[in-house]
């Protein structure tokens, strides 16, 4: 894919299907035992996946279990110490990491992440994301079947203030709850089956607001936790715990004046990857969706929240965005200031 205004390339999505003939241990009546596959291996300072790149900016494919950086050189593996190994003489010895990470995703979670290679792009991805601009889809498996094929989830979100549990978020209403804010997320079914024998739904979630744990809260509160997220929704049995959490950063695109920063990650929920996943129910296409992330209009940036033709038309009437606070801007402001421009007044 050519970005817009400079040279970069796109790994297309890839939707692969089962292996040709392969029999699931469901089809057999056995509860299966998960075999390791490539995608189920742990990390290495080796293996990392390059979806997007340009001159300004790298997409990486984060591996799951892995944390983005780490002051302590005790941390086996970073996703910091990938890219030092993979592209050294990218490194900026001016900042902390050595990378500008244009975004968080959780240590559990893989997928998409963008990362800017000088000051100015990094300053062009925060404008992108304080001005509501950007794109993300996830994807994930989530405990039971899904009935509605598509909704807007909008349990606000705060903290836990609960003792053992104050690392934790929580939605308005449960005891304990601090400072819960607006949060929207949307929810697509795209397939029910069965992962590990017990009912599962495979899902495509966009995050209109981006609360700690949104997803997985979100989830959770509807009686639908992600598959192997121990913190939100307890594995039924040990043997039912699987080898990572099933969310997955699918979709980014983040709409730079320079060029447009587009990535799609491939699916990892395939049956072909892991055989304690075998959907038997088809509701929407994943292509279809895919195709209508990417011709969906970017949001006027002067606008508060999408404008009519943005991506959040894939669902409808989600609500509205609530508008950034003075304590988010400046806690956002203290995160980035390392290492961007300064934002436009």
């Amino acid at each position: 894919m050519q970005a817009h205004g400079g040279s970069a390339h796109c790994l297309r999505c890839t939707v692969r299907g089962c292996r040709p003939g392969a029999r699931h241990p469901q089809s057999l009546g056995l509860t299966p035992t998960c075999e390791a596959a490539p995608s189920m291996e742990p990390g290495s300072v080796e293996n990392l996946s390059i979806v997007y790149r340009s001159s300004d900016f790298l997409v990486v494919n984060k591996h799951w279990d892995l944390r983005i950086d780490s002051k302590t050189w005790r941390e086996t593996l970073t996703l910091q110490k990938q890219l030092r190994h993979r592209f050294p003489e990218l490194a900026d010895p001016d900042t902390c990491y050595g990378f500008r990470f244009c975004h968080q995703l959780d240590f559990s979670t893989s997928g998409a992440l963008c990362v800017a290679l000088n000051k100015a792009a990094a300053g062009s991805a925060y404008r992108c994301f304080k001005e509501r601009r950007v794109t993300k889809a996830y994807l994930a498996l989530v405990r039971g079947h899904v009935q509605e094929s598509q909704m807007t989830i909008s349990h606000a979100i705060g903290k836990n203030n609960t003792e053992g549990r104050t690392h934790t978020m929580c939605i308005e209403g449960t005891q304990g709850c601090e400072n819960p804010k607006p949060s929207l997320t949307e929810l697509v079914v795209l397939e029910h089956g069965l992962y590990a024998g017990s009912p599962a739904s495979k899902v495509l979630l966009k995050p209109l607001t981006g609360r700690t744990h949104q997803l997985r809260v979100h989830c959770s509160a509807l009686g639908h936790p992600i598959v192997g997220d121990l913190t939100y929704g307890q594995a039924e049995g040990q043997e039912d715990q699987p080898f990572r959490m099933m969310l997955h950063a699918f979709y980014l695109r983040i709409p730079t004046q320079a060029e447009c920063v587009e990535a799609c990650t491939p699916d990892p929920f395939l049956p072909s990857l892991d055989v304690c996943w075998s959907p038997h129910t088809l509701l929407q296409p994943l292509d279809q969706l895919v195709q209508a992330l990417r011709a969906a209009c970017d949001p006027d940036p002067m606008d508060s929240g999408p404008g009519p033709c943005s991506p959040s038309t894939l669902l409808p009437e989600p609500g509205q965005l609530p508008p950034e606070t003075e304590a988010q801007r400046a806690s956002c402001l203290q995160w980035l200031s390392e290492w961007t421009l300064e934002p436009d007044n």
